[in-house]
């Protein structure tokens, strides 16, 4: 099976990780990114750059035509250096755009990488605007849609100062003390759920399926959390 895959959201430290996966696999016809900026050394890659405003679908939408698969990786790294309209814009009604032209395109799977927790009637603002993201899509209808929902990324380097750091430097530790029902706000290194997104979309499946901590670790085999 030979995908061709459209992408949004490259440039950040989950969607680098599935772009490195993607490009590396013999699965992959074509891998469009659509992007706000340059990824750096795609030089031979079977990758294909467009510079566009992710807010304004009119830049985009001629591209997706003949891609059957879509995965969207979009978001704000930090919340808590924008206002809420901004971060709304961003992480919830690009997207929304996003989804919406690619099932008008004919896309038959999409990938979204969310949060646990995602819960539109949630007090927490952040939770809440990923919950409306997430009914959102489930009312586009697509054949498969495969919604992630990782709890604390593990990234090799601390990028946003104090409280990144020290959430990275404790999460960790809370790995043994998270079983059960409680596995899915486990940490997970972001090369793992790179490497799970990218492979899903290899797998069978239909209908909306909601993938955490447990069922990303065995996508991304043989890697591990």
């Amino acid at each position: 099976m030979s995908l061709r895959v459209v992408m949004m959201g490259a440039s950040g430290a989950v969607g680098r990780q599935v772009v490195v996966a993607l490009t590396s696999s013999h699965k992959v016809e074509t891998l469009t990114l659509l992007n706000r900026r340059s990824l750096p050394d795609l030089t031979g890659s079977i990758a294909v750059e467009h510079t566009v405003d992710v807010l304004d679908p009119e830049t985009y939408r001629a591209l997706l035509s003949g891609h059957q698969a879509a995965v969207c990786t979009l978001g704000v790294g930090q919340p808590s250096a924008m206002g809420k309209e901004e971060f709304v814009r961003v992480d919830r009604d690009a997207v929304i755009a996003f989804a919406t032209a690619c099932k008008q395109a004919g896309i038959a799977h999409f990938e979204l990488l969310g949060s646990v927790g995602a819960n539109a009637k949630s007090n927490s603002f952040y939770l809440r605007t990923k919950g409306e993201l997430r009914d959102a899509l489930v009312a586009l209808r697509f054949e498969r849609l495969s919604i992630f929902q990782p709890s604390m990324i593990l990234t090799p380097t601390n990028r946003y100062g104090i409280s990144q750091g020290l959430m990275l430097a404790v999460w960790p530790r809370l790995h043994p003390l998270l079983g059960g029902s409680w596995k899915k706000y486990r940490g997970i290194r972001v090369e793992t759920l790179g490497a799970a997104l990218a492979a899903n979309l290899f797998t069978a499946g239909g209908g909306i399926e909601v993938l955490q901590w447990p069922e990303i670790v065995v996508l991304a085999a043989p890697r591990g959390a």
